[in-house]
């Protein structure tokens, strides 16, 4: 059995019309208060009721966190799993590592820095049927590694 395709072109050309059709484009902008310390806020339902207000059938969900010490991610939310996923990063990238950052700054946080890094600020989601296709324990995660509370901001954009 093949799998169903959902491609759609972002641009289309009519030679013969002499035009391009436009990939229409909805943005927004969440807000969120933070404990910092790898936080994790599951902004799931958040990013799919701007998607529900767009109107979008077909198209992609994308989100972005602003700032470099946090990150957006999917996972399975669950104590469990937020859980296993604060010791793998403490395991790799140490909350007291020994860093330049933190040497040259005067500053603390050069381990939210590169976790972060690692994980990233920004995914894409497809949309289908208006829904996000996210499988059956998949979540959209915010995560905040600064060691300290802080307000993000989730940029939200829908195409279609």
């Amino acid at each position: 059995m093949k799998p169903e395709r959902f491609a759609r072109p972002v641009f289309q050309h009519s030679a013969s019309a002499g035009y391009f059709a436009r990939m229409e484009t909805k943005s927004s902008q969440l807000r969120f208060s933070t404990r910092g310390d790898g936080d994790a806020i599951d902004v799931t339902a958040a990013v799919q009721g701007f998607v529900d207000a767009s109107g979008v059938v077909e198209g992609q969900a994308m989100a972005f966190v602003r700032g470099s010490t946090a990150a957006i991610t999917t996972m399975e939310y669950e104590p469990g799993g937020v859980h296993d996923l604060e010791a793998m990063l403490e395991r790799l990238i140490p909350s007291q590592g020994d860093y330049e950052h933190n040497r040259l700054n005067h500053d603390s946080n050069s381990h939210a820095h590169q976790r972060a890094s690692l994980i990233g600020p920004s995914l894409s989601v497809p949309v289908i049927d208006s829904r996000l296709a996210l499988g059956t324990w998949q979540q959209i995660v915010l995560l905040d590694f600064d060691d300290r509370p802080r307000e993000r901001t989730v940029v939200i954009q829908v195409f279609s």
